[in-house]
């Protein structure tokens, strides 16, 4: 045994040649036992995957605070070795550990996290005896606390609308929920604003002034209002007869005579353009006409002359004013021969 000993003490320091040569078969068997023998190896504990967050349906918010729904795996379910740890990223800025919780008793589980203004990015790791997991991929919460502006392109406050529905056209932040409401009659419509924030709405209208409220609430669930009032017009196109004498007396023919007609739109604006014909009709003398086309204040003049030979008595002059868009309209004055 003492040889043996000896023998591997010579391997120690270089000597094997020399020892197997001296101990024989014996020897160099226990020294291929003792060179073939593996080394051993520390265990090492394999880390697990990382947990799952469930994205929200709606990541703007109002709320300071939020959920995480957290699906862990299987077999860390209640394991007391391992624990999760929360990363927060601000925007610009890198993932900070804000949070630890144990293993849950179940394998979905709810952490609750707070927000701060803004973009809010959240992971999870799993650390253990091992070390930690990488992280699940981030799920985005944006805290919104501002509410959405709303600005009314058309129609203008006060505007006279001569329609059954005025068409409401607007601006507010994108993919928020508009509702115009008419306090006059109740009625409401609801509709999306596109990712640029645009809408347009039409809601029905009630005779004379309407109230109309627009509400606006934005995807974090903040709500703005805004007002305007509409009127609802007749829709009818308006003209008005005026003479330069509604008296002429009979001894002063041949007299000039001046009409003038004055046209509005159904929205109560100048008319432009549009062909008025004039009728003069006199007892005594043939009925005279004439035409002309109103300019950018809305009037059309028709200039005649009354002649010698007209009787005494009551007459009547007209202007009818015709249009593609708005249909017709005749408006008549009295003018009289006088003795």
């Amino acid at each position: 045994m003492l040889g043996v000993a000896a023998a591997v003490l010579y391997i120690g320091v270089g000597g094997l040649s020399t020892v197997a040569s001296v101990l024989g078969s014996t020897v160099t068997g226990f020294v291929d036992e003792i060179v073939a023998a593996p080394t051993a190896e520390p265990s090492v504990a394999v880390l697990s995957d990382s947990p799952l967050i469930q994205s929200p349906d709606e990541p703007y918010t109002a709320e300071g605070t939020a959920d995480l729904v957290v699906t862990v795996p299987a077999a860390l379910v209640g394991d007391s070795e391992h624990r999760m740890r929360i990363y927060l990223a601000l925007k610009d800025q890198a993932p900070a550990a804000v949070d630890e919780v144990p293993m849950p008793e179940l394998a979905r589980t709810i952490i609750p996290v707070e927000l701060t203004k803004g973009i809010n990015d959240f992971s999870i790791t799993i650390i253990g005896p091992a070390g930690e997991s990488d992280p699940s991929p981030s799920v985005r919460y944006v805290l919104d606390q501002v509410k959405p502006p709303i600005e009314i392109a058309s129609p203008t406050d006060g505007k006279v609308v001569n329609a059954k529905a005025v068409t409401i056209k607007g601006k507010t932040q994108g993919r928020s929920t508009v509702i115009a409401r008419n306090d006059k009659n109740g009625d409401s419509v609801t509709g999306t604003a596109g990712s640029d924030g645009l809408f347009e709405l039409a809601l029905s209208l009630a005779n004379g002034t309407n109230l109309i409220t627009i509400t606006s609430t934005d995807p974090a669930g903040n709500v703005r209002e805004a007002e305007l009032t509409v009127s609802r017009g007749s829709g009818k196109l308006e003209i008005n007869l005026s003479a330069s004498a509604y008296s002429i007396p009979r001894d002063s023919l041949p007299e000039g005579l001046r009409l003038t007609a004055t046209v509005n739109d159904p929205d109560g604006k100048p008319l432009q353009g549009a062909n008025v014909l004039f009728t003069l009709s006199l007892p005594g003398v043939s009925t005279i006409t004439g035409q002309s086309t109103t300019n950018k204040n809305g009037r059309a003049v028709f200039e005649t002359t009354v002649p010698r030979g007209a009787d005494e008595g009551g007459g009547n002059a007209a202007a009818q004013v015709t249009t593609r868009s708005f249909g017709r309209d005749t408006d008549v004055t009295v003018v009289s021969i006088t003795d």
